[in-house]
C-alpha cells in the first residue's frame, strides 16, 4: 500500500487497509539499511487485538521521496508517521523503533504525546546534547554518504556488516546473513546517502531535557554486548518517569535479528502489562 503526502510516497505493509475495528494499531519503524519487511517475523506471532503496521521510512525500501535533503530531515519523519497515523484514522497507536526508528518514534512522541499508547525503542538514543560531539557525527556521517555514492551499494552493504557495532551478527547462519545482505542491497545508495546527510543523529534535535515529560508506558531494549546503546538506555531508562529497561543478553546492536524469539517475548509480555484502559483510548 502506498500513502502520499507533500512530497513522499510512503510504502506501508499491513493486512488491511484500514484498521480493524476493536483493534488497538502498531506502528513499527526499521533502522538504517533496514525496512518494513524487517518486522516480518513479529507480525503474526501479536496478541490478534493488535493490528500492526509497517512503514518504509525515507531513503528506504519502496517509499520514494525527493532528493531535497529537508525531504530526510527529523520533521519529514514525523510527517511521515503523522501521514499514517492520518491516512488510517488513528488517535492513538503504539510505536515500536529500532535505531533510527526508534528516534523517528521519540521524535514523534515527544511532538504528539496525546496520541501514543506507548512505545518500544530498541537500540535507540535520544539524541546527542554535546555540540562538539554533534558536529563530529554530522561529519561522519556525510563522509559515510559520499562514501555509499562513490563505493555503491555492494561495497557499503560490506562494509556495513563489518563495522565492531555489528560484529555480534556474525552468529547469525549462513542463510539468515545472506538474506539480510539481500535485504540491504534492496535500498538505493541515494536513499541511504541522503538518509545519513538528513537524519544524522547529529541533525536530530536532542530530547534528553524533554524525556521526563513523557508518561506513557515505555520499554527499552538493548543487547548485552552493545555497551554504548545499553548506557544510553540506561540514562533514557532514568529520564521516563513510567519505563522499563530489557537488556538481552548474548546480542549486540540488533537484538530482534540476533534473537527474535526473546525480543518477542519481551514485546509480547509488555503488551499483555499494557492498563487496559490505555489499549482502549486507542480503539476509540
Amino acid at each position: 500500500m502506498v500513502i502520499a503526502n507533500s512530497d513522499t510516497k510512503i510504502n506501508v505493509i499491513c493486512s488491511h487497509n484500514y484498521v480493524l475495528p476493536n483493534k488497538t494499531p502498531i506502528l513499527f519503524l526499521h533502522g538504517f539499511t533496514g525496512s518494513a519487511e524487517d518486522w516480518s517475523f513479529i507480525t503474526n506471532k501479536l496478541n490478534d487485538t493488535f493490528f500492526p503496521i509497517a512503514i518504509d521510512l525515507p531513503g528506504h525500501g519502496k517509499t520514494e521521496t525527493n532528493n531535497t535533503i529537508t525531504s530526510y530531515s527529523t520533521n519529514s519523519h514525523i510527517k511521515i508517521v503523522e501521514s499514517v497515523f492520518s491516512h488510517f484514522n488513528i488517535s492513538k497507536a503504539i510505536i515500536v523503533g529500532y535505531s533510527m526508528g526508534g528516534r523517528t518514534a521519540l521524535s514523534f512522541a515527544v511532538k504528539n504525546p496525546k496520541k501514543v499508547v506507548a512505545l518500544i525503542l530498541e537500540s535507540s538514543t535520544a539524541g546527542i546534547e554535546n555540540k562538539v560531539e554533534r558536529d563530529s557525527r554530522i561529519k561522519i556521517d556525510s563522509e559515510i554518504a559520499d562514501n555509499i555514492l562513490i563505493d555503491g551499494i555492494d561495497t557499503f552493504v560490506q562494509y556495513w556488516l563489518d563495522l565492531p557495532f555489528f560484529k555480534s551478527l556474525k552468529s547469525l547462519s549462513k542463510k539468515e546473513h545472506s538474506h539480510l545482505v539481500e535485504q540491504k542491497r534492496k535500498n538505493s545508495t541515494t536513499g541511504l546517502a541522503n538518509s545519513l546527510k538528513g537524519f544524522s543523529t547529529g541533525k536530530m534535535p536532542s530530547l534528553w531535557c524533554k524525556l521526563n515529560k513523557l508518561s506513557f508506558p515505555t520499554l527499552l531494549i538493548a543487547g548485552r554486548f552493545d555497551r554504548k546503546y545499553v548506557r544510553i538506555n540506561e540514562a533514557i531508562n532514568q529520564a521516563i518517569q513510567n519505563s522499563e529497561l530489557s537488556i538481552v543478553e548474548n546480542c549486540g546492536h540488533n537484538t530482534h535479528l540476533e534473537n527474535p524469539k526473546e525480543f518477542t517475548i519481551l514485546v509480547n509480555s509488555f503488551f499483555n502489562n499494557l492498563d487496559y484502559h490505555e489499549t482502549q483510548l486507542a480503539k476509540s
